[in-house]
């Protein structure tokens, strides 16, 4: 049976937060998935929050990056939301946006190897090994966690090295939003091959709006597709689909802020081929095809409003 979540990319002030909360909480949510964006609210703060006020409610840190935060102070922050509310956390890890980064100054190089040295870290760190790692990027000597804790591992992934990386060490992987389902089918095949007969699960980042008219549902997408699929590392993503889209009149409109342009780029096919979104049928449709594709679990991403994650979730349970 497939699972229906919700995630949040810190940009929500508190109060809307709180109430998006409580509308999941009311509609039978049982995880959160919170966002690590430089510059938006603190994904350990805000996951503090939601596990203190709605009992038996999971949280995903999504997706702790490596090149801004070391592995240890990962597997501490993991550890310790797990001390004060046991069985009910989830580290994600992931490399994080390249624009996010260069903010920084910070450039991701190696992100393969970064990330299968944080992987074993954490991995150790969590299971209470005392870790004696001499790697390429990072090092721990002879330091153990003073509270390990029984914390699943996500890798966010979608090119084929990092993918089959989720696989053989991974105990689930997180398929990036925007994916069509032929893509997530595709980035599975790949998990497959490193996890060689290994199980974990398949999560997978679903932009999804809903409504009665299935054009008003899609509007409320367009920008956000827009600003994801103009990259040239959605090129496969979109031709796997069958997606038509001009990726560089796309690119323009959006440094013109061409809203207009962006709306019309971004068409109903577009945007019923790359999220869960429409009438109420057509998001059980769509959900039903993620499913069918491999994933356990389609955590929604974009929502606007309490009003939005109710009706998601109402139409997923049906």
């Amino acid at each position: 049976m497939l699972d229906v979540s919700i995630s949040n990319d810190g940009r929500d002030p508190v109060a809307s937060f709180s109430a998006k909360l409580e509308a999941a909480n009311a509609a039978g949510c049982k995880t959160l998935w919170i966002a690590n964006h430089l510059f938006q609210r603190d994904p350990v703060a805000l996951a503090y929050r939601a596990l203190s006020s709605v009992p038996n409610l999971r949280v995903a840190l999504m997706a702790m990056n490596p090149y801004t935060q070391h592995p240890v102070q990962m597997a501490m922050a993991a550890a310790t939301l797990d001390e004060c509310f046991p069985g009910r956390v989830i580290l994600c890890l992931g490399v994080g946006a390249p624009v996010d980064l260069k903010s920084v100054n910070i450039e991701a190089n190696g992100p393969l190897k970064a990330m299968r040295e944080a992987l074993a870290i954490c991995r150790a760190l969590l299971n209470g090994e005392t870790v004696k790692v001499e790697g390429e990027v990072f090092s721990v000597v002879n330091r153990k966690l003073v509270n390990p804790a029984k914390v699943p591992l996500v890798l966010a992934a979608s090119g084929p090295q990092m993918l089959a990386l989720a696989g053989s060490s991974a105990d689930g992987v997180l398929i990036s939003a925007g994916s069509s389902v032929e893509f997530v089918r595709w980035s599975l095949d790949h998990v497959d091959k490193g996890a060689q007969g290994r199980k974990l699960r398949a999560h997978g980042l679903v932009y999804g709006s809903v409504d009665e008219n299935a054009s008003t549902a899609h509007n409320r997408l367009r920008r956000t597709l827009g600003v994801l699929l103009r990259g040239q590392h959605h090129a496969h993503n979109l031709q796997l689909a069958g997606s038509v889209l001009d990726q560089a009149a796309l690119m323009e409109a959006m440094a013109q802020e061409d809203w207009p342009r962006v709306n019309a780029l971004i068409n109903d096919d577009i945007v019923s081929r790359h999220a869960v979104s429409g009438t109420p049928d057509q998001v059980r449709q769509r959900l039903e095809a993620y499913s069918e594709a491999g994933l356990n679990e389609v955590v929604i991403a974009g929502a606007q409003d309490a009003q939005q994650i109710s009706a998601l979730l109402r139409v997923a349970a049906q």
